[in-house]
């Protein structure tokens, strides 16, 4: 007879399994190389300031520049892959019949999946993104605001993901769509929009950080921080809904 197995060990066993399948060499080596690719960008234009300009202005861009690209592209991409990949991965494979089995409960593998993914993806994004930020030479108040957003960002965006890619198929493509579509265009024409997009957050914190006026970066660091938090909790919640009636065949 199978002992049952607690949440704490569940989550344990969950989170091992799933980051030794999401460290595809393949797959770390092309994000990190676009993560620093775009990192590089970012210390390279913003450095371009000139002498005349003052260190405000010199912050300013940084901020925009780091907002644009780190965190319209960098953070969501990476974040998108591995946690679309999360549960993806264990059914392709076939190790979800094997935790299936398990006597566990179904939320403490929703969390560990999502932990997995996180582990794996917050030091792809967090790392480069850190050391443009350093490298920009604008102030410490621009490292600190990418190393708040950054985090925020990733546990968020996982956790949406990770519910995106249980709910339907190709989820990486969706994933892209809403990133593009919804974050890129949709959440600038109205105040729904805005707060529907994890990017809002990001941006606002970066901006209250750092004191720099952004687009979508209109919100205190208190709601910045906050909502994300319950939108981990929510889509951790509703991922352990769908797993009690996902098919695993």
């Amino acid at each position: 007879m199978n002992t049952y197995v607690s949440a704490p060990r569940a989550i344990v066993i969950t989170h091992r399994l799933l980051v030794r399948q999401l460290l595809s060499k393949g797959r770390v080596v092309a994000l990190l190389g676009v993560g620093a690719i775009i990192s590089l960008v970012v210390a390279l234009v913003s450095r371009t300031v000139g002498d005349d300009e003052s260190a405000e202005e010199a912050l300013e861009l940084g901020t925009e520049v780091m907002a644009n690209l780190g965190f319209t592209i960098v953070v969501p991409i990476v974040a998108l892959v591995f946690a679309a990949a999360a549960f993806g991965d264990l059914k392709e494979d076939e190790t979800l019949v094997y935790l299936w089995l398990r006597p566990m409960d179904r939320w403490p593998m929703v969390v560990g999946a999502w932990l997995a993914s996180v582990t794996v993806s917050l030091p792809l994004t967090l790392v480069p993104l850190t050391v443009a930020a350093f490298v920009t030479n604008v102030g410490s108040e621009l490292v600190w605001a990418t190393v708040l957003a950054c985090a925020v960002g990733n546990l968020a965006y996982s956790a949406v993901f990770m519910l995106l890619g249980m709910l339907i198929k190709n989820a990486v493509v969706w994933g892209i769509g809403y990133i593009l579509i919804w974050e890129g265009v949709v959440a600038g024409l109205s105040s729904v929009g805005e707060r529907l997009a994890i990017r809002g957050y990001t941006r606002s914190i970066i901006a209250e950080q750092t004191g720099a006026d952004l687009y979508l970066g209109n919100l205190s660091l208190t709601t910045a921080t906050v909502v994300p938090a319950l939108v981990v909790i929510a889509a951790i919640v509703l991922s352990s809904l769908r797993l009690r009636t996902m098919d695993i065949a």
